[in-house]
């Protein structure tokens, strides 16, 4: 007999826009993604990978930047068994660079998946099962699934770097998924993958070209055990004129509307979530350009006297969260960290508050942000790191969620 019972786990969300730079191999993932806390499952949402020009956004999406996330990423989380994608070298220590390798997107995704050689599978719910039991067989598909396109299914003998490299990391990638210069990338524990299931991506594109995504969301759903789970990481309309904020409210809403995620269990009784607000847990990430509605001068002033509860009543987030215009019924952790944007390049000082950075003056504001909605999720931490690699700060929560699982009751402990 199969009996249910709650597992918590520990979830690590970051949040980044990374400005249009291409990451150096030099650059060190350690602290921001606080390794040496271990979590269970990693979710990390990038903005502007790629400069957010006509070539970008029109001609042929540019691949090479995820690809270089994802070498980082991986030698941070599998540091002692990191075991390098074909074509990429450590040099030196542990801690030192490494050469990216020239490879493609579903190429280097596919190499940092558990499953080698075996096509993943969206659903494998057993079909023509009694009404009554068809449900509680859906939340039972034993074996790691994916969405073909964003994790390549391609038969690969060996994998890349030989028969045993895929057993020998600790942390294995779950979901890839580039659009234009979003970027959003789940990672987890190997040994739970096997109880994910029906993954689904949707892309929803914003802002001046629409479609084509130069601002929009990606999201992922999938099913954890019984729950259903969906991470969200979105660029939404930049601006910091009077009224952008009611743009940005339109970008949510849109995203909220069409966000749709495919049909794919065998069982007409499944209730894998299609909407992002019928999932069980929801956590959005992303730079959602909301800006203080202050003054340059008056933010300067509080800033300098770290007022961030006053700075904070002045939030435009806060603002049209609590007038119910926007994210009504989500939830955000308390800001005790100062903006983390505009800074000027290589630098801890905000754009604008010397002569040479006078044209490319913003009010500072807390631009990238984390969010989630549904009951049984508990935020340990919020907190921004101090990256100088582009001209806003990463973002990161550490979160405790409750997924119910099951089991056969005769074997557990």
């Amino acid at each position: 007999s199969y009996q249910c019972f709650i597992w918590f786990v520990s979830v690590f969300v970051a949040t980044w826009n990374v400005g249009g730079k291409s990451p150096d191999s030099k650059l060190n993932l350690d602290d921001i993604l606080q390794v040496r806390e271990e979590s269970d499952i990693y979710v990390l949402g990038f903005q502007e990978i790629v400069p957010l020009n006509a070539g970008n956004v029109l001609v042929i999406e540019d691949n090479e930047p995820a690809v270089k996330w994802l070498t980082l990423i991986n030698r941070s989380l599998n540091k002692a068994n990191y075991v390098p994608l074909r074509g990429a070298r450590p040099v030196g220590s542990p801690e030192g660079s490494l050469v990216f390798p020239k490879i493609k997107l579903r190429k280097a995704s596919k190499a940092l998946r558990t499953e080698n050689k075996r096509k993943l599978k969206s659903c494998n719910c057993p079909i023509g099962l009694e009404r009554k039991n068809s449900k509680e067989f859906c939340f039972r598909c034993p074996q790691s699934q994916t969405n073909e396109n964003d994790i390549s299914s391609e038969d690969d003998e060996d994998g890349p770097n030989g028969p045993s490299s895929a057993n020998s990391i600790k942390y294995s990638l779950v979901a890839s998924k580039q659009m234009v210069g979003i970027f959003l990338t789940v990672w987890m524990r190997k040994e739970l993958v096997q109880y994910v299931s029906h993954l689904r991506i949707s892309c929803v594109g914003r802002g001046i070209l629409g479609c084509l995504g130069n601002k929009g969301c990606i999201s992922v759903s999938m099913l954890f055990h019984k729950t259903t789970l969906c991470f969200l990481c979105s660029h939404l309309a930049s601006g910091e004129k009077e009224g952008d904020e009611l743009r940005r409210n339109s970008d949510v809403i849109e995203i909220l509307r069409n966000t749709q995620f495919p049909r794919i269990c065998k069982t007409s009784n499944s209730r894998v979530p299609e909407k992002i607000l019928d999932h069980d847990r929801v956590i959005w990430l992303g730079d959602l350009n909301y800006r203080i509605a202050l003054s340059y001068s008056d933010t300067g002033k509080l800033l300098k006297e770290r007022a961030w509860d006053t700075l904070y009543n002045n939030d435009q987030l806060k603002i049209e969260r609590e007038a119910g215009r926007v994210f009504k019924g989500w939830k955000e952790g308390k800001i005790y960290f100062a903006p983390t944007y505009k800074y000027s390049l290589n630098s801890d000082i905000y754009a604008g508050e010397t002569v040479e950075t006078k044209n490319k003056r913003r009010t500072p504001a807390w631009c990238d942000r984390i969010l989630w909605r549904g009951s049984e999720i508990y935020q340990l931490s919020y907190e921004r790191k101090e990256s100088r690699f582009s001209d806003h700060r990463p973002v990161c929560a550490t979160f405790w969620v409750s997924v119910e699982a099951m089991e056969d009751g005769s074997k557990r402990r």
